[in-house]
């Protein structure tokens, strides 16, 4: 069993913050996974159902941000967790948009929803820490993950959304890598390397030879001019 958080401030003014990209991320997982309706339930929303061979309650807090711990505590103990089986999906300013990070552990780093859940559950649960990006200042950082994606950010958001969904099932089973590799398939898709096309099945392949690039020619009148420069010397 594993319980997998979003963080986010419950309402719909809320709905397309920044703050609120762990809320999106369930959401998608949700949807993309067959899991049961979002019923009320510790203090919050929870969906339960599979990902690969795990049981997984999904729970997005209702309790807003700065009180997330209270949700998640109450679930985590309902359900006869450790703070290991819990896994916290949340925004991260240190992180460009579309770069996503699983960490085990560690510090809160001034994130309240972190903060909250660090005093209910300790440090020691996991975390998927989703990229927003920074404003710049730290004066800036209330207003701008309060406000919403931009509308040039929609599609990067999206691809980003999906790539967890993808990867929950790793995610689930602890496979850190593939989950992140299922990320990157969809925010940073394989571009053509501009190799020539393979040969036709059943066509020669010529072999490589490790051969030295020939020397460009000189040209004609620098080569007559080096010449006659040396019959001088003769």
């Amino acid at each position: 069993m594993l319980l997998m958080v979003g963080l986010g401030n419950p309402g719909a003014r809320y709905a397309g913050n920044r703050h609120n990209v762990g809320f999106m991320a369930v959401d998608r997982i949700a949807a993309d996974h067959g899991f049961s309706p979002w019923r009320p339930r510790f203090q919050g929303s929870v969906a339960e159902g599979r990902l690969g061979n795990a049981r997984v309650t999904l729970l997005k807090p209702g309790t807003f941000m700065n009180l997330s711990g209270q949700s998640v505590g109450e679930a985590m103990r309902y359900l006869k967790l450790t703070p290991a089986e819990v896994v916290v999906l949340h925004d991260e300013l240190d992180l460009a948009p579309g770069k996503v990070r699983v960490k085990q552990g560690g510090g809160h780093a001034g994130h309240n929803g972190l903060r909250s859940i660090h005093q209910h559950l300790g440090e020691a649960y996991g975390r998927v820490r989703i990229g927003i990006g920074h404003p710049g200042h730290k004066d800036r950082v209330a207003g701008y993950v309060l406000s919403d994606f931009a509308k040039a950010e929609a599609d990067l958001l999206d691809d980003m959304i999906r790539g967890i969904s993808d990867g929950a099932p790793a995610l689930a089973e602890g496979d850190a890598g593939r989950f992140q590799n299922a990320v990157a398939a969809r925010t940073a898709p394989a571009r053509n390397s501009g190799t020539a096309p393979s040969a036709p099945a059943g066509a020669a392949t010529p072999a490589l030879v490790n051969k030295a690039p020939e020397p460009a020619p000189e040209p004609q009148g620098l080569s007559d001019k080096l010449r006659a420069l040396g019959a001088r010397f003769r």
